[in-house]
């Protein structure tokens, strides 16, 4: 789906392709293909890269066309992966501007609105660029809140029972993490090379710039401590399964040595009681209070020592 963008009260729709508008195109069709590649000309090289859900940020110039390649964080409705990231592919050259994400996220239409509220304009390409690139840093700090309060959940539950499934809970959220600060520190290399980008010192404002090192240090920040708390929460919560573990083997072990011993005082006195001896017989009963009274002695016993 591809929409068109110009300046107005912020950005705001347009029927078709203007000079200098901005075309943000999600999850790309066919005919978005053949219209980016045959009509506004642009490189399929960069369409195909940003079409790899792996390509790291980088930035390429070739021909004119100056292709810039971002990961922007994305929230995904999947029980094995809560939070991703996703590359965003920024390509423009003249009077040509062109977006490109094969994912929906929730960063484009905020961006949009929020140019609407601040009443941003459309002025150049490396500021719009370093916009976006500090909405992104934004929608990771939110992100990473959602992904805290979904561990201090999944701990609270772990306090009253260790179940895989909180377990497995945990670790998916510690691999959104190690995505993020991944994603995170690739934004950041980015963001200085496009600052020292030739032609770029002239153009770019350096107060936008500096909000958005300021934010991107930050998120970066915030997703390696709440990884390294839920590495080593993962880490205590394997020793306390383990720990269970050998108290419940410590238990089972300790209640089979005290159900043998009445099993064998029977199978001694068993074989040497008189022939046709009946319950009746005293020492019958005199066999059975034995091996309840040795019992009772041997739990007391393990009680005491604390092996229950």
């Amino acid at each position: 789906m591809r929409t068109f963008l110009k300046n107005g009260t912020g950005l705001v729709p347009c029927d078709k392709w203007e000079p200098n508008c901005w075309v943000n195109v999600v999850k790309p069709t066919m005919q978005d293909k053949k219209y980016l590649t045959e009509t506004l000309h642009v490189p399929e090289a960069f369409y195909d890269d940003i079409e790899d859900v792996d390509e790291r940020p980088r930035i390429e110039v070739e021909d004119g066309w100056c292709f810039i390649l971002m990961r922007i964080p994305c929230k995904l409705h999947d029980e094995n992966t809560s939070f991703t990231t996703v590359p965003l592919g920024i390509i423009f050259k003249d009077d040509i501007f062109v977006s490109v994400c094969f994912f929906k996220t929730d960063l484009i239409p905020d961006f949009i609105q929020y140019t609407k509220r601040k009443n941003i304009q459309f002025t150049d390409n490396i500021n719009f660029v370093f916009r976006l690139l500090l909405s992104s840093s934004i929608w990771f700090l939110k992100y990473l809140k959602q992904i805290n309060i979904q561990t201090k959940a999944a701990e609270k539950q772990l306090e009253s029972s260790v179940r895989n499934e909180e377990l497995q809970t945990l670790l998916r959220l510690e691999k959104c993490l190690v995505y993020f600060t991944t994603s995170l520190r690739g934004n950041d290399i980015l963001t200085h090379r496009l600052k020292n980008m030739r032609g770029a010192k002239d153009v770019y404002d350096p107060d936008l710039v500096e909000d958005v090192e300021i934010e991107s240090k930050q998120a970066l920040e915030q997703s390696i401590v709440y990884s390294e708390v839920l590495s080593g929460m993962m880490d205590a919560y394997a020793s306390v399964i383990s720990n269970n573990l050998n108290i419940i083997m410590k238990r089972l072990t300790s209640i089979s040595l005290v159900m043998m011993l009445p099993t064998l005082i029977a199978s001694f006195l068993g074989m040497n009681l008189e022939e046709g001896t009946t319950i009746f017989n005293w020492l019958f009963w005199a066999t059975v209070g034995a091996s309840l009274l040795l019992t009772l002695l041997s739990a007391l016993y393990m009680i005491k020592k604390k092996w229950f």
